[in-house]
């Protein structure tokens, strides 16, 4: 069933950005959420020990609502091997949480309940026998937290304070069109204890590993601080953290990780406009050179959003060639790797998250573009030059190139966007010799030029 055309322009989506909120003002009204009343949660299962640190994330956010016919927690289990197979050490689940009916369009980012799961989904023992399994598989998980905004018939409805009010009357955020939800009252203390008290309920009672938290910069940022130094008191805990913004000033709120936007914004650029190559690394460096220790950027080709709202990578970028060059860089100039359900399947179709939908991966398709990905993640997850932020740039307007130092090796990497082949020269110390083509497996015996066929890429190991 398609969305009405004048519903969609009522409400885009619960997860886009707006103008934010002043981050920085000092909480009004502190609380001690450490001890808030009424918690009452005990942890269940046994911490995850191998949650891994930012800088070696590679993640993969699942969309329950397509990822199976059955569109719920145990049509996922099934899958749990091939996304670990892919490199992948980090799941992020779309909000799984009990949506609202009041002036619903069907988003799951109209929450009725912060504690109550979506029952199409599957209850709270599903909820753990997933964790449990991705974490035996070695991978942490995450849920998508919403703290800005809730549904009409939230729970917390019977408190109107909890909302903010013009003229009496609760209003849904302001500067969008979301007008299936409601804009939360940051200035009530009640209302962020019991925040904070649901976010730490989901860590203990499902165990689970972090958030990637909606709209972050429609909360204030001394919240996030608050919210975020309480879970991260809780014993033998380590969480990841990833802010839905590119705020990068959220990540001296205790966040470990921001969106990356203007690198995918950069991409389409260079790929399908023509734009100067180089600068996919002059924004690289804007973001990560501004960075403290232990803080990432999370870059991707394509998430549920993009997918959902504008269109598949292959038809953003242009075609299949396009979109994994754009990933290996993506990948490997700096941040955290992000896959979204179905993109290593090369997808024909657009992927909705709003309900109804009759849309499910279908994951028979493009078993060679798997098979690449795979290779790609590989060779990410065995090489740490890879995984670095510091590169030696090598771009010209056609090429976008760097090498990179590692441990006991180096890297180069080299990406032709454009529908012609070019040429680089190589450094000296990369001329005339042997080298691995980790993707292949093959080795390569190097020239003084490095030529490149439309859209190819190339990563080189010595």
């Amino acid at each position: 069933m398609k969305y009405l055309a004048p519903l969609l322009l009522i409400v885009l989506l619960a997860s886009c950005e707006k103008e934010p909120v002043d981050c920085c003002d000092p909480n009004p009204n502190p609380v001690d959420t450490t001890g808030n009343p009424g918690d009452g949660y005990t942890q269940y299962g046994t911490p995850f020990d191998a949650v891994p640190v930012p800088a070696d994330v590679v993640m993969y956010e699942i969309n329950p609502l397509v990822f199976s016919a059955s569109r719920d927690f145990a049509g996922i289990m099934p899958r749990l091997d091939s996304i670990k197979d892919l490199g992948v050490n980090v799941i992020w689940l779309m909000p799984v949480y009990e949506m609202g009916s009041l002036n619903s369009v069907g988003s799951p980012y109209c929450i009725k309940d912060y504690k109550s799961l979506n029952p199409n989904y599957g209850d709270l023992d599903d909820l753990r026998e997933l964790v449990d399994s991705a974490h035996a598989k070695g991978m942490a998980v995450m849920m998508d937290w919403v703290a800005n905004h809730t549904s009409w018939d939230h729970i917390w409805m019977a408190d109107e304070s909890f909302y903010v009010k013009q003229n009496g009357v609760i209003i849904h955020p302001p500067g969008t069109n979301w007008q299936d939800v409601a804009e939360l009252n940051y200035s009530n203390a009640e209302m962020r204890g019991e925040m904070i008290s649901a976010m730490k309920y989901w860590v203990l009672e499902a165990n689970i590993d972090g958030y990637r938290c909606d709209y972050a910069t429609g909360v204030p940022g001394w919240f996030w601080e608050e919210a975020i130094d309480t879970l991260r008191s809780i014993p033998n805990r380590d969480l990841i953290m990833f802010a839905e913004s590119d705020d990068l000033s959220l990540l001296n709120k205790g966040f470990d990780m921001a969106f990356s936007w203007g690198f995918y914004g950069k991409s389409l650029g260079v790929f399908t406009q023509g734009d100067d190559a180089r600068g996919l690394y002059t924004q690289h460096a804007t973001e990560f050179f501004s960075l403290d220790p232990g803080k990432t950027m999370v870059r991707f080709v394509t998430n549920h959003d993009q997918n959902a709202w504008d269109n598949t990578p292959q038809a953003l970028f242009g075609s299949q060639d396009k979109v994994m060059s754009a990933f290996v860089l993506a990948t490997t100039m700096g941040g955290v790797p992000l896959l979204y359900n179905g993109q290593e399947k090369a997808l024909s179709y657009k992927l909705p998250f709003f309900t109804p939908t009759s849309v499910a991966i279908n994951w028979s398709l493009n078993p060679e573009v798997t098979k690449e990905y795979k290779a790609i993640l590989s060779a990410y997850n065995t090489y740490d030059a890879l995984r670095g932020e510091s590169r030696t740039n090598l771009s010209t307007f056609n090429i976008a190139a760097f090498t990179a130092i590692g441990t006991g090796h180096e890297a180069l990497v080299a990406v032709n966007p454009r529908n012609s082949a070019m040429s680089i020269g190589l450094p000296s110390d990369w001329q005339s010799i042997s080298v691995l083509d980790p993707i292949s497996g093959a080795t390569v015996n190097t020239g003084t030029t490095l030529m490149l066929a439309p859209y190819q890429y190339q990563i080189f190991i010595k």
